[in-house]
């Protein structure tokens, strides 16, 4: 993937977070990972600190990290977690707090994460944990963990019954995005993380939405002239709704457009096979076909989403799991309430509500079998 990035040097970004003491600023550049050990020690005043990585992620770029930090002052380890989201679980914590022992962390120290969104995932839980609390900073390395996984505090691990179970909310207090790592980003990690690129136009921005529609082939190749404003735009859509509703008391459900059933997908996939941004994508056209039959949405709205994550390369049809497993799946959601769950459906592209549905509503009956468009619409649903 290498030599995909050409072009004048788009202009740095920064977006903020707006959490009173506790906000941050994304910061968006290219070639900046050399300088990212200044700022960590400028916004933590740590002296030691955990780079925790995956070892492909380590071997491209974890020497220029370490460099960067260990040149700001900070004593630094590195600790390399294995690659894949079956890692993401609590025995993989229980070794993160063994190395940051070893190493001396304290409550002044700082985790630094530097990978996709299983690292920032895994590794921020542990800093939420240890010594009830350590500082966070976040370095992604794909275009899913910059978008989404690395703003907005949600760091958890994952159980047997479902992903996400065992989790926290603890805020970074620096994300750091380097473009330019997404050079070696293999194509198919790089079209999953698109997939929270059109999500966040799909629930939030219909302009953006359109963007990302006219601009599909040049993010593909890299083009930083387009990357970088979308990456910015798609992180400040994150970042708004964080600021507004940092717990997921309300507007932040909206977040969870595709998943309820892509983490369906993830878990009966025994983590494995399926890249989340792939499983999302799945839920998402579901969720476009299901908002159509309730007549939440126009018709054509999930042509139109399916259409635009082809283009990205990303599967759309729900893998052929029996029904009653999807439903056993869903029914250990962690947004459920009682034997309902909240469900973001689509009302149009750009706007997205939360609605409350059974599995058996989300997933109906013959579900696999009809056809894509109009087939089954329910008339006058009550949701």
């Amino acid at each position: 993937m290498k030599g995909r990035a050409h072009g004048r040097v788009p202009r740095p970004r920064s977006v903020r977070v707006e959490l009173g003491e506790r906000s941050y600023p994304v910061r968006l550049g290219r070639g900046t990972l050399g300088e990212v050990g200044r700022e960590i020690e400028r916004r933590t005043k740590a002296s030691r600190a955990a780079l925790v990585t995956v070892p492909g992620v380590g071997r491209r770029y974890a020497a220029r990290a370490l460099r960067s930090l260990r040149g700001a002052g900070l004593r630094t380890v590195r600790i390399d977690v294995p690659d894949g989201d079956r890692t993401k679980n609590l025995e993989q914590v229980g070794h993160l707090y063994s190395a940051f022992l070893a190493h001396g962390l304290d409550r002044s120290s700082v985790v630094v994460a530097l990978g996709g969104g299983m690292v920032g995932d895994l590794a921020g839980f542990a800093a939420a944990s240890y010594l009830r609390g350590v500082s966070f900073v976040q370095i992604p390395t794909t275009v899913l963990a910059m978008v989404d996984a690395s703003i907005g505090g949600k760091v958890a691990v994952n159980l047997p019954q479902g992903k996400n179970l065992v989790g926290a909310f603890h805020q970074p207090r620096l994300v750091w995005i380097d473009v330019d790592v997404l050079q070696t980003l293999p194509r198919r990690q790089l079209a999953a993380g698109f997939a929270e690129v059109v999500k966040a136009g799909a629930l939030w921005d219909a302009d953006f939405f359109a963007r990302v529609e006219r601009d599909a082939e040049a993010l593909l190749a890299l083009d930083p002239q387009r990357l970088m404003p979308v990456l910015a735009r798609a992180c400040a859509i994150k970042a708004e709704v964080v600021s507004r509703d940092e717990r997921e008391g309300g507007l932040r459900m909206l977040l969870n457009l595709g998943h309820t059933l892509g983490h369906a997908v993830e878990a009966l996939a025994g983590y494995e096979g399926v890249l989340h941004g792939e499983a999302v994508a799945m839920g998402m056209v579901h969720a476009a076909r299901r908002s159509e039959s309730l007549e939440l949405a126009p018709r054509g709205t999930a042509e139109r989403l399916e259409t635009l994550l082809k283009c990205f390369g990303l599967p759309t049809e729900l893998p052929a799991y029996p029904r009653s497993a999807y439903l056993e799946a869903l029914r250990v959601d962690k947004k459920s309430r009682g034997s309902r769950l909240r469900y973001i459906a689509l009302r149009d592209i750009g706007r997205a509500e939360a609605v409350t549905l059974t599995p058996a509503r989300i997933l109906p009956a013959g579900w696999e079998n009809r056809k894509r468009r109009g087939v089954g619409r329910t008339r006058g649903a009550k949701v």
